[in-house]
């Protein structure tokens, strides 16, 4: 049975296997993925790889990057991971991606010792890689952040049950609850809990991932969970018993504060917090097997975990170190509106192009805005006004502060995309309710100069 369901696994991920050949002949990023030797303790002889921006912040954000099963750290950085990697180039923030070195590169989230903090299997080396690259790279520590696909989803819940004072939120696409895939036979595959079959209450799954750090009382990261409803590989039923864990290690209800359809396909719910960075957010994907994510759906989680906000430790001389590190269950603040005291705009007056593309569902739509400077001066900090179609109202936005959510709308900058080079763009892009038009914004100035249309 388990040879069977490492077969349906392997199967499954082809798709993606072959998304990464693809990806991989595209042209290379400046910097490069970087291999990392003693890093620390390393109980299971895991491979640790880097990847640092050419330009990095500051006092970057660190993303856990987490490979499926049968998977390694380049096939995901070259692969269905790749958004991540480019939004770091953008973003400026660090990447760290473990490696599984054991027969079917899966990771370990079954034994005891992986099931209990500092336990000595494979969750232990992946934080001594954590904690190698925070002292390197003076990381933020309210802003590292996990992320993995199947294996590494399953991982993705184990490290944030496991170590709620580190990660500030988690990004997990097919995976299971932390815990359903404990065995005690020394097998690192549970059949039961990959066909759907293990169901609990949610305070019973909460349990089981507070039995993984006990004493602990503190708050647990944000949670994002993404699933096909045809999976066969950790079935679906998997994504209902993540919800149930996280909501209760977070005291919320079952019943979601806010539904959606960001894409046709797409269901997605918010428990606690409802804005862009929710307390608990699953997204429920129709018709879709084991083959997450699939175009676009990094840009959600790329906000969700806060990559793409501005730094909430601005020094760069001070070092973090693990005991002061800020609660993780504070989710970030969005960059508030440019003070009025700042100096003003410059350029911009040279012409700038728009380009947008809606997604529409009944009552409501995404709308990303791609704005190009066709000046021959640089756009250092920038407002960009528009015309929301009647019936329309904004209630979440991302890479720009929006104000009002009616009518005529101005979006500013955000601090580390204030600058907009000759030739070069900025997107950005909101959420919004409408009454049955759903067309797209239209009269899009820059700093005060008419856009033309792509």
């Amino acid at each position: 049975m388990r040879k069977l369901l490492r077969a349906a696994l392997a199967a499954a991920l082809l798709p993606l296997a072959a998304a990464a050949a693809l990806l991989a002949a595209q042209p290379a990023s400046a910097a490069t993925l970087t291999q990392v030797t003693n890093f620390g303790t390393n109980p299971t002889n895991l491979n640790m790889y880097v990847y640092a921006p050419t330009t990095l912040a500051p006092k970057p954000a660190l993303l856990l990057l987490v490979h499926y099963c049968s998977g390694s750290a380049s096939g995901i950085f070259s692969g269905n991971g790749h958004d991540y990697v480019t939004a770091a180039d953008r973003y400026g923030y660090l990447i760290v991606l473990p490696e599984a070195t054991r027969s079917g590169h899966c990771f370990d989230v079954s034994s005891p010792a992986a099931l209990r903090r500092n336990g000595g299997s494979d969750s232990t080396g992946i934080m001594s890689m954590v904690g190698w690259a925070r002292q390197k790279y003076n990381v933020d520590p309210a802003r590292i952040v996990v992320s993995g696909f199947s294996s590494g989803a399953m991982m993705t819940n184990v490290l944030a049950a496991e170590y709620p004072d580190v990660f500030a939120a988690a990004s997990a696409f097919s995976g299971v609850p932390a815990g359903c895939f404990a065995t005690s036979d020394g097998s690192l595959w549970n059949g039961q809990c990959s066909s759907g079959n293990i169901i609990r209450t949610a305070q019973q799954w909460g349990d089981t991932a507070r039995a993984m750090y006990p004493g602990w009382t503190g708050g647990y990261p944000r949670m994002q969970l993404w699933h096909g409803t045809t999976d066969t590989t950790l079935a679906y039923p998997n994504f209902g018993e993540e919800i149930k864990q996280w909501t209760n290690l977070h005291g919320l209800g079952q019943t979601p504060g806010f539904t959606d359809h960001p894409q046709s396909s797409w269901t997605r719910t918010r428990y606690g917090a409802t804005g862009t960075r929710a307390t608990v957010e699953g997204v429920s994907v129709s018709g879709t097997g084991h083959t997450l994510p699939q175009s676009g759906m990094l840009a959600y989680a790329i906000s969700f975990l806060g990559l793409d906000a501005a730094p909430t430790t601005p020094s760069p001389t001070t070092t973090p170190t693990p005991t002061t590190s800020p609660s993780p269950t504070t989710s970030p603040t969005p960059p508030a509106s440019p003070s009025p005291t700042a100096p003003p705009p410059t350029g911009g007056a040279g012409g700038c192009r728009v380009s947008v593309a809606v997604s529409a569902w009944d009552t409501g739509l995404t709308e990303n805005i791609t704005v190009t400077n066709t000046g021959a001066t640089a756009v250092n900090g920038w407002s960009m006004t528009f015309t929301l179609p009647a019936g329309q109202r904004i209630t979440n936005g991302w890479n720009a502060t929006y104000s009002p959510g009616t009518g005529l709308v101005t979006a500013r900058d955000v601090g580390y995309n204030a600058s907009i080079p000759p030739g070069g763009s900025q997107t950005v892009g909101f959420q919004a309710d409408h009454t049955g038009n759903s067309a797209a914004a239209a009269g899009f100035t820059l700093n005060g100069a008419a856009c033309s249309p792509a």
